[in-house]
């Protein structure tokens, strides 16, 4: 989405007006879904606030850094420690005040139940075609989809060949 990527990247221009000079956009994950894939962006975020090199993370959403819990407390816990802000468009906040951090983890614990709540709807919608006879997520080799919910014989005929020559042998 090059809107969002555009916001994203603006967010280096609020970091220098907020004073910082260097401002460093890390997007190594743009693109990548959350559930279950390594983010090598978000670990070298974690790496560098660790080293004590972040003076803030910006974010448009703080609570989508992370895509699960787990990884959203232990940022907020490594920003604490090292006196890391976190900062979106709602606010500024200190991991290391009480209020802020029960704000952030009330902001991650939305953000999570949020994602699963959009999941669920997705499982539903994909068991509802299921049903109706026209889930398809993939097609049989020499097969492919074609027009509405249809499934044809590939039109190249070099695949049909060959597919018809393996049942033939």
């Amino acid at each position: 989405n090059p809107e969002s990527r555009r916001r994203q990247y603006g967010l280096a221009e609020r970091a220098r007006s907020l004073g910082w000079k260097d401002a460093i956009v890390i997007d190594e994950d743009l693109g990548r879904s959350g559930s279950g894939i390594r983010r090598p962006g978000f670990e070298k975020l974690l790496a560098a606030i660790c080293e004590g090199r972040v003076g803030a993370v910006l974010a448009i959403e703080a609570s989508r850094l992370a895509r699960n819990g787990r990884d959203w407390h232990t940022l907020i816990e490594f920003c604490g420690l090292v006196g890391t802000l976190i900062i979106d468009e709602d606010g500024i906040y200190e991991p290391r005040h009480p209020n802020d951090r029960l704000l952030l983890g009330m902001k991650g614990t939305m953000s999570e139940l949020e994602l699963s709540i959009l999941r669920a709807r997705s499982i539903e919608a994909l068991k509802q075609k299921a049903r109706r006879g026209e889930l398809f997520l993939t097609v049989a080799i020499g097969y492919v989809k074609s027009g509405r919910n249809r499934v044809e014989k590939d039109p190249d005929l070099r695949i049909r060949e060959a597919i018809d020559l393996v049942f033939r042998r």
